[in-house]
Formats: C-alpha cells, structure tokens, sequence
C-alpha cells in the first residue's frame, strides 16, 4: 500500500534476467556478438538498454551467463543420467538423447556459443571449456567400456564426431520436423559410435 505523497516501491520482474538472456541469445545468434547492442537487446527484451545493466555489467558478461547456464544444464542433465541408466550403454544413448536434445531445443544458444566464445575474455574462454571437457570426457570414458577395443585417441576421436554430427544443424536449415530431425540425430551419432 503506498502513502499519499510518497514514491511507491519499485518491483523487479523476476523473469527480466531470463528475457534478458533469452532476447540476446536470438539476437547474437542472427547477428553476431559485435552487431548488436545492449539497445538491442533491452529493446527485444522489453527493457530499455541502460535497464540491462541492473542485471549484467556488460554485454560480454550477458554471453558469459548465457553460456555458464547451457554447459551447467548439460553438465547436471549428464550427470543425472548417469546415476538413472541401468547400464552403461543406456547411459550412453543418455547422453546422446540429451545432446540431441539440446541442440534441437536451444539451437539459438548452441549456434551463439559456436560462433562467439572466442568473443569473451580469455579467463572465461579458458573456464567455459574447461567445463565442456568434462562433458566430454564421460562420453569417452563410456565409449571406452562399450567399446574395450578402443584406445582413449580413438574413443576421443569418435566421441567429437558423434557430437559434431549432433550439432551438424546448428550451421544450416536442415528442413526436418522436429521429431525426425531428432530420430536422424540420434542414428548419426549411434552410428559413428558404433552403437546401431
């Protein structure tokens, strides 16, 4: 209840930071880091720009929120699988759902983090992948007990493959519904794992 003559509270929107994050990943990913603003992104977000900084010091630690958030939710997806798979083949095929899934739900985030982690500062480089090698070393770590035959070069080897086939739609339209883009992602990746 606001007092006659007095300045009523003000209120933050509790989902503005996820706007905030939301209006810069679509941005980015159409124009690239360096072409848009934060105007752009406040204007988008339904913000005015300087509104932006309530939130993040700058553009850059926008990009640096949005990127912790998506390695983070894979890292937690990951490691959720794994405690919930009866065996280590499910596991895998796990792991494999969840990246398909990801890159089919959040291809605007996966498509800004491909084209411009080179665009954040080198300690934020160097801790993002840092994360992304964890991620990737339990693929390896699977592959290499499905698979005994495999020495770790190779394993590693197929595991990038199997993700880089994953997330081939980031790069272009492929045209596919969801559902059969998804179903297609996931026979890629079993194939080049040898998994069929």
């Amino acid at each position: 209840m606001t007092v006659p003559g007095e300045t009523p509270l003000r209120t933050r929107d509790p989902a503005r930071k996820e706007k905030i994050l939301e209006a810069a990943a679509e941005l980015v990913s159409a124009s690239g880091f360096h072409a848009v603003s934060m105007a752009d992104i406040g204007l988008e977000a339904g913000i005015t720009g300087s509104g932006i900084y309530r939130h993040f010091e700058s553009k850059s630690a926008i990009l640096v929120a949005l990127f912790d958030r998506f390695i983070d939710r894979l890292l937690r997806d990951e490691q959720r699988t794994l405690e919930e798979a009866s065996d280590i083949k499910v596991a895998l095929a796990g792991l494999i759902e969840g990246q398909v899934e990801f890159v089919v739900r959040d291809r605007a985030i996966a498509q800004v983090y491909h084209n411009e982690i080179r665009s954040l500062p080198d300690d934020d480089q160097i801790r993002l992948r840092r994360k992304q090698r964890l991620y990737v070393e339990e693929w390896v770590h699977l592959l290499r007990e499905v698979r005994s035959e495999l020495d770790d070069a190779t394993a590693r080897t197929l595991t990038h493959a199997a993700i880089a086939a994953i997330q081939s739609p980031l790069f272009h339209n492929v045209g596919l519904p969801k559902d059969r883009l998804k179903e297609t992602l996931t026979t890629a990746a079993m194939a080049v794992l040898d998994l069929t």
